[in-house]
């Protein structure tokens, strides 16, 4: 989980909900906006706009050696971690609604 630092409490309150959801592991970090790599998603149009907002990112593409290469396939995917997040972040959503 990233946000910047008008996002921080954001950052913090989804980390502490997902924590409370499942025990799949999550990280949260405040930080700069031109940290390299930090402005890879939808979020940044919002930090651009003055708005909160966070990414939710696996860091696949350090992880991951198929990451969007030709070898990025569904037999590349672990499913049950996938799960598990949609698992924890439903259940943080239904806390902000």
């Amino acid at each position: 989980m990233i946000g910047n630092f008008s996002s921080r409490w954001l950052t913090q309150k989804i980390v502490t909900l997902f924590k409370k959801q499942t025990q799949f592991p999550i990280e949260g970090v405040t930080t700069f906006a031109f940290v390299p790599g930090v402005d890879f998603s939808d979020h940044w149009s919002f930090w651009e706009m003055g708005y909160p907002a966070v990414m939710i990112t696996d860091t696949g593409f350090y992880r991951n050696p198929n990451y969007h290469s030709v070898t990025d396939t569904h037999k590349t995917l672990d499913y049950s971690s996938m799960a598990e997040v949609i698992k924890g972040l439903a259940g943080v959503l239904m806390k902000f609604c």
